[in-house]
């Protein structure tokens, strides 16, 4: 007799009905007819936390089967290649989609996901590199503050409708990421089309040092920036300094109207996978700031068609995996 025999669902619940009857393994077993191995196999593998039920263990089974097919219809090297853009922050889907839109390694998104998780169990960190991230409710630590008049001030009901267009690039959205007890903050600035962003930290929200980290930042990309929309927090008081160093035009969203810089909202959520809530944010470095701002401009957008911010921003394109002949990364 052969010792070892796949059982099918209705052994599994013939075996279940024996069981309920006393019967031993041996018993068992020559009454499926199979070897009392198999039987012993059954009850050892695929028990769950209650232990055994039939319905329970042919999932299981049917789980190890799909992580089987899915290791073995890609080899170690692609899996490589996949295990390298998980570890710089992209999801399965952008994981995917990257592979694909540099010509090689058709791996759906679900199967990226079972190999995080087959790889968890094994002891694996590659889930670390997941982001789950609630969505982000803007707290505002007064009302009194917020509704400080900005002299001035130009609303974005003036603002041209190029802009909204997201038809060039040189268009940004700025705000600030405060730390916990207000203690340090982030300056952030996203450009609409590319979705390129920048940041800075600062020690405090005070306009003079938010004045002086928005023009260091967009200093060097002065000839790709036509426009700025701040929210109207009075750090953005200075803004007709920003103007003039920057030979900008800057404009104001409506009060508590988010949604009108929402692409900033959407960045300062990201990059909270790397500064979350609860965290002061005084003792960051610009080194810090730099490093998780790089992850973000490398990560491959969805609404860019998974190219990267970076690629969109500056033209280029970046091979985030190595080419087929094992050479490094080009840019």
């Amino acid at each position: 007799m052969n010792h070892y025999k796949q059982l099918t669902r209705e052994q599994r619940y013939q075996i279940s009905g024996l069981k309920k009857a006393g019967l031993n393994q041996s018993q068992i077993a020559d009454e499926v007819g199979v070897h009392k191995s198999t039987i012993s196999r059954e009850f050892s593998r695929n028990k769950g936390r209650r232990g055994w039920h039939p319905k329970q263990a042919q999932e299981l089974r049917d789980e190890r089967r799909k992580n089987c097919a899915h290791a073995q219809r890609h080899s170690l090297l692609e899996w490589t290649e996949v295990e390298r853009l998980i570890r710089q922050d992209m999801s399965p889907e952008q994981g995917s989609q990257r592979l694909a839109l540099e010509g090689g390694l058709p791996i759906s998104h679900e199967s990226i996901y079972l190999h995080i998780y087959a790889d968890k169990r094994r002891g694996g960190d590659l889930w670390r590199h997941m982001r789950c991230q609630k969505p982000r409710r803007k707290r505002y630590a007064s009302g009194q503050e917020r509704r400080g008049t900005i002299k001035n001030r130009i609303g974005i009901d003036e603002r041209p409708v190029i802009v909204e267009q997201k038809s060039r690039i040189g268009d940004w959205e700025g705000d600030t990421v405060i730390g916990k007890n207000y203690r340090g903050a982030l300056v952030t600035l996203a450009e609409r089309k590319s979705r390129y962003i920048l940041a800075a930290q600062v020690p405090d929200k005070h306009a003079s040092g938010v004045t002086a980290a928005v023009t260091r930042l967009l200093r060097p990309h002065k000839g790709k920036c036509y426009t700025m929309t701040f929210d109207n927090g009075k750090e953005f008081a200075e803004h007709q300094t920003i103007a003039a160093e920057l030979d900008a035009d800057v404009y104001f969203a409506h009060p508590y109207h988010s949604w009108e810089r929402g692409l900033n909202e959407i960045s300062n959520g990201l990059l909270r996978q790397y500064f979350p809530k609860g965290m002061e944010l005084v003792e960051v470095t610009q080194e810090q700031v730099q490093w998780a701002v790089d992850r973000l401009n490398h990560r491959p957008r969805k609404v860019l068609g998974f190219r990267t911010p970076h690629e969109v921003f500056f033209g280029k394109t970046v091979r985030y995996t190595k080419s087929p002949l094992g050479l490094s990364l080009r840019i």
